[in-house]
């Protein structure tokens, strides 16, 4: 018996010796410097030690591409540097990438049911002046724009200096006038309490489209007066739900005023109005962007004007980043010394057997002068003789020279 019980003691005795020893082992020590590694080879490293690891690319000319520039790890959060390689200046001339070319600001108004047969006007109008459009009608818009190398942006980013488009593709925004029903008509509610939509308004339409092409980037922002989206029982639900859905809502005074026609009072007080209601339901979520009620005034010399940009009532002072005209043509590049963000120039979205600035006309034009993204939104690519059109900037410059 008294020799089992050794045996226990020296088996315990080593086994308990084996795992201090492994207790005492040094732990493998975590690298820090990932400068000169492969990307692959730091997703492989992170994977295998827990880290979080973020990534930011940007092109260099000295170092080949997918290799680390610069890392800097903060407990088990592994931030990179990624190299892009050189830029691709052959790639960006074959693409015809221009990023001073013209942007179109897409006015649309209410979305009509009708057909677009039925309505006795041109193409896909239901008014004889175009300011309302089929559900078919705005389908095929879409269509049209996607299929022509038009890629979605918020007006906010635009207004902000900030295109992201993918290589190649050109920036298209939409915008929405007088909160009719019919661009966000809820028909009930959907198993999980969430809203449901109207397919033929201009939300379902937009939404369909999210899912059709994803690369699309489906936005717009909506312009509200003081009916809000004329539907009572659901408007502030509706508001929520764009903003967080990727919709933006501005201004459009609250009984569609004419500015040009009104005492400075009461366009302050008409604006003022939008912007509380607006920031009782979504604080600090909405655009501080105004669609002009009938584009007016039309001179940003009027004595108005300044209301536009400043409103001062009940004590309180609002100010607005920027304002949309009616407008006929598309507009100039952010980037251009000849850019005014606070009187933009939109393109009414109606067919006219291409004149008067309907969408073929428009489309047409922009053939040859539209603006073509590099992809980078932190570079501004130009041609070398658009150098002196170039607004100051703190972008990085690249030049295109032109054979």
């Amino acid at each position: 018996m008294k020799k089992i019980v050794s045996l226990l003691i020296i088996v315990l005795f080593l086994v308990c010796g084996c795992s201090s020893n492994k207790l005492n082992e040094p732990k493998e020590k975590i690298k820090t410097d990932f400068k000169g590694m492969l990307v692959e080879d730091v997703d492989k490293y992170a994977k295998e030690h827990d880290l979080v690891i973020t990534k930011v690319y940007e092109f260099s000319e000295e170092i080949k591409k997918d290799i680390v520039i610069e890392s800097n790890l903060e407990a088990n959060n592994l931030s990179i540097k990624i190299s892009k390689g050189s830029i691709p200046l052959d790639l960006y001339k074959e693409k015809s990438v221009n990023e001073l070319g013209k942007v179109p600001i897409m006015m649309y108004h209410g979305i009509r049911k009708k057909n677009s047969t039925s309505t006795g006007t041109i193409g896909g109008n239901v008014d004889r002046d175009g300011y309302n459009r089929t559900p078919d009608a705005f389908r095929e818009d879409l269509e049209f724009y996607y299929k022509n190398g038009y890629r979605m942006i918020r007006l906010n980013d635009y207004i902000n200096d900030f295109i992201d488009v993918e290589l190649g593709y050109s920036p298209i925004i939409l915008t929405f006038d007088d909160g009719n029903a019919d661009n966000f008509k809820v028909i009930g509610k959907n198993d999980d309490g969430s809203l449901k939509f109207d397919p033929d308004s201009a939300i379902g339409i937009l939404e369909s489209f999210k899912e059709k092409y994803p690369d699309f980037k489906i936005t717009a922002t909506f312009f509200l007066t003081g009916a809000l989206c004329n539907q009572p029982d659901y408007n502030e639900e509706i508001i929520k739900w764009l903003v967080e859905n990727g919709y933006d809502v501005g201004n459009h005074t609250k009984t569609h005023l004419d500015i040009k026609k009104s005492s400075g009072e009461r366009v302050q007080k008409e604006i003022a109005y939008v912007y509380d209601e607006l920031e009782k339901i979504i604080p600090d979520k909405y655009v501080k962007i105004i669609a002009l009620p009938f584009g007016s005034p039309y001179k940003k010399t009027h004595e108005n004007y300044k209301y536009v940009l400043e409103t001062n009532y009940n004590d309180k002072t609002y100010k607005t980043d920027a304002a949309l005209r009616v407008g006929w043509e598309p507009e100039v590049s952010p980037f251009s010394k000849y850019y005014d963000k606070t009187f933009l120039k939109r393109c009414r979205a109606y067919d006219n057997n291409s004149k008067e600035f309907d969408i073929a006309m428009v489309f047409n034009m922009l053939k040859k002068s539209r603006f073509i993204s590099d992809g980078e939104p932190d570079f501004i690519t130009i041609l070398e003789s658009d150098k002196d059109k170039i607004k100051e900037t703190d972008k990085k410059i690249i030049t295109l020279k032109e054979d």
